[in-house]
């Protein structure tokens, strides 16, 4: 059993990181394994509407050299997906909206290549607007037809700096308590 989670943060060893090698710890726990992709090292190419995608069918980008199909079909192939980033400016981070924009299309326009597979969001903002940038992932999910779970508090991090994510105690609840579900409807999905 595997877990992709996207990094959408511009930081390398920043909060949305150092919660995601958190979140690996836990689901190894589980037995399940988890690769974090950094997206901000992949230098995406923001979408440009061709509707090539639309056109094909084939669940692929016609943008073949950035790596955005590389990491849809490691998406296909895992049992569940998180995504996680910072809040800037009342949204998720840049890197991950270009994800977002360009992914969505050749899913929606090809194969579906997330239905039913399990889903999860965590978001660090430093004061506000992470319950506008957790629906904004949440309502991406949806779209792709996923089994989204949630977290009790919802896995919303108050943080400026690494570490400080470690003082909000509430929020790292959250992000627990998500992947606890995660856990359980990844193996209830497999039968375990």
């Amino acid at each position: 059993m595997k877990v992709i989670a996207l990094n959408g943060s511009p930081r390398l060893i920043g909060n949305t990181t150092n919660i995601l090698i958190e979140v690996s710890d836990e689901l190894e726990k589980e037995g399940i394994e988890m690769e974090q992709i950094q997206l901000y090292s992949v230098a995406l190419t923001p979408c440009n509407d061709c509707r090539s995608c639309e056109i094909r069918g084939d669940g692929r980008c016609i943008l073949e050299d950035d790596g955005l199909n590389d990491i849809v079909d490691k998406m296909r192939e895992a049992d569940g997906v998180i995504l996680a980033s910072p809040c800037y400016y009342g949204a998720c981070s840049s890197q991950m909206k270009i994800f977002l924009e360009r992914a969505g299309m050749i899913l929606e326009k090809g194969d579906k290549g997330l239905k039913r597979k399990v889903g999860g969001a965590i978001v660090v903002n430093a004061r506000e607007g992470g319950s506008m940038v957790y629906s904004q992932l949440v309502h991406w999910m949806l779209g792709n037809q996923m089994i989204v779970c949630g977290g009790a508090p919802a896995p919303v991090v108050t943080a400026l700096n690494s570490p400080q994510y470690q003082n909000d105690k509430e929020g790292m609840k959250g992000v627990i308590s998500l992947v606890k579900e995660m856990a359980w409807a990844i193996a209830a999905m497999n039968g375990s």
